[in-house]
Formats: structure tokens, C-alpha cells, sequence
């Protein structure tokens, strides 16, 4: 009789073959995806003494660089030389007493020198030098104003209105500068600083008409107009109240309205004497 139910030997061999220990999918030993236990490679941290070394490596190598860009390379070096605010000085005699020369890098050039240099010009009352970054220096400086033109063994000098004589003249003077007659011209001279303390205390108007201004002392300054006229000015004292006085004077002289005269003393400006 054949048979037709199962022993438990054969269902023991079927499941050992189609069972999830040989063909089922999702066991422990299957090797299909969901039984593959994938592992990612960890990654090495580095510890903190290594790290703090390599940065400050890296800030090392950075510093380095930028003190090599400012300090050395050409990247921030002095391509132009300004010069503002001169006037007889020619830009070159200026570039050449500030002494920076072209391709120096800019942070090492010593303003402070440069600047001395300048002043050190006759013709210069002060000079500052300053930085124009990336590439420039600039010079500015005043120079000195011509008020007076003093002769000296010889040599006539043109005197700025502190006393200091700066630059010598063969021809006529500049426009308003106005000779002065002292014994010894010079920014400590007391006779000096009366007779310069007269001529800019004087309008334009009333300058152009002087010849001459002479001081014997400080106490002692005479003015000569170009028609002869004689101004006593006295001291340096009350400068422009005296100036205002001789402009009044000289207007009703060329209106008519007093007598002409030799002499006009404005020494003491409240009692104008006219001689």
C-alpha cells in the first residue's frame, strides 16, 4: 500500500532544505542584505596637545606672512612721494629733503625724520609726513611769508613776520614786503619784532604806500611813505588801533580835509599829532 502522509524523518530533511536555516530569507546565516552587519571605519580625534600645535603652527605661518607683506614685500612699498602746499619749493627739492625713496615699504618709512628734514628748508615754516596707504607718503607743509626784506653784510634777506630771515633776494622783493632797517635782523631782535609788529598791522591799502620801516629799538619805529611823509609810530604797542588811526589820517589827506604835512605821529593813537 503506498503511503501518503509524511514521516517525521522526511519532514525534517524538507525543512533542513527549504527551511530559513538553508533557503529562508532573514536568518541569522542567510547572505542576503538584511543579514549583513555593515561596520564604519572610526575616526582618529586627534588630542588636544596635537591640535593646539597645529594651530598655532598655522597662526605662526600667518603672522609670518603678513609681517613679510607690510614689512618686505613690495605689495605695500612707496610708489609716489605728494607733495601739497608748496609754493616757491619746487615738488623735487621737497622729495629730495624728505629723503624717502621710492619701493621703501610703507610701515618702515619714519615719518617723524622725514618731516624734520623738511623743516630744516629755509623757506618751510613746518612740515608733517604721513602714510597714504598702499603705496603713498604724502608731504604737506607751509611755508614761511614773506613781510619784510632786510639787508645784512651785504646780502638782502626776505623776513617772515616771527623775525626769520629765510632766502636771499638780488631784485626787487615780492609784492608787499617792505623794506626794514634794523642793526642786527633777527627773530630775538627786539627792534625787529616792533618794526615788523608796524607792517602787518597795516592794511594793504596803507602798506603799499610805505618805503620804508626803521627801527632803532623797541620803543623807536618810523614808517616813510613814497611821498616823502614821515609816520612816527613809536612801540609796538597798540599796533592796530595805531593802524587804523594812519588809515583814517591818510583818507582825509587825500580828500582835503586837513592841511598836508611832513610828519604824522601816531605813537600815542588817541592824540594824533600832524607836524
Amino acid at each position: 500500500m503506498p503511503r501518503t502522509g509524511s514521516t517525521t524523518r522526511d519532514r525534517t530533511r524538507g525543512g533542513r532544505r527549504g527551511g530559513p536555516g538553508r533557503g529562508g530569507r532573514g536568518g541569522p546565516a542567510s547572505g542576503g542584505p538584511a543579514g549583513v552587519t555593515r561596520l564604519r571605519p572610526r575616526r582618529r580625534r586627534l588630542d588636544p596637545r596635537r591640535r593646539r600645535i597645529v594651530v598655532g603652527g598655522s597662526v605662526l605661518v600667518l603672522a609670518t606672512v603678513l609681517v613679510w607683506v607690510v614689512l618686505a614685500s613690495p605689495l605695500l612699498a612707496v610708489r609716489t612721494v605728494q607733495v601739497d602746499g608748496a609754493v616757491t619749493l619746487t615738488a623735487n627739492q621737497v622729495r629730495d629733503a624728505a629723503g624717502v625713496a621710492v619701493g621703501t615699504p610703507l610701515a618702515r618709512v619714519d615719518t617723524a625724520a622725514a618731516a624734520a628734514r623738511v623743516a630744516r628748508l629755509p623757506q618751510v615754516a613746518d612740515a608733517e609726513v604721513t602714510r597714504g596707504w598702499p603705496d603713498r607718503v604724502v608731504v604737506t607743509l607751509r611755508e614761511r611769508v614773506p613781510v619784510a626784506v632786510v639787508a645784512e653784510r651785504g646780502t638782502r634777506s626776505l623776513v617772515d613776520a616771527g623775525g626769520t630771515l629765510f632766502a636771499t633776494v638780488t631784485g626787487d622783493p615780492p609784492a608787499g614786503v617792505v623794506p626794514l632797517t634794523v642793526a642786527d635782523p633777527g627773530p630775538d631782535d627786539r627792534a625787529t619784532r616792533a618794526g615788523l609788529a608796524a607792517i602787518v598791522s597795516l592794511p594793504s591799502v596803507v602798506r603799499d604806500q610805505v618805503t620804508e620801516v626803521a627801527a632803532t629799538g623797541s620803543d623807536d619805529v618810523t614808517l616813510t611813505l613814497a611821498d616823502g611823509t614821515s609816520v612816527l609810530w613809536g612801540s609796538a604797542a597798540d599796533a592796530d588801533r595805531k593802524a587804523q588811526v594812519l588809515a583814517a589820517v591818510l583818507d582825509q589827506l587825500a580828500a582835503g580835509a586837513l592841511e598836508p604835512a611832513a610828519q604824522i605821529d601816531v605813537s600815542s593813537p588817541e592824540e594824533v599829532v600832524l607836524r
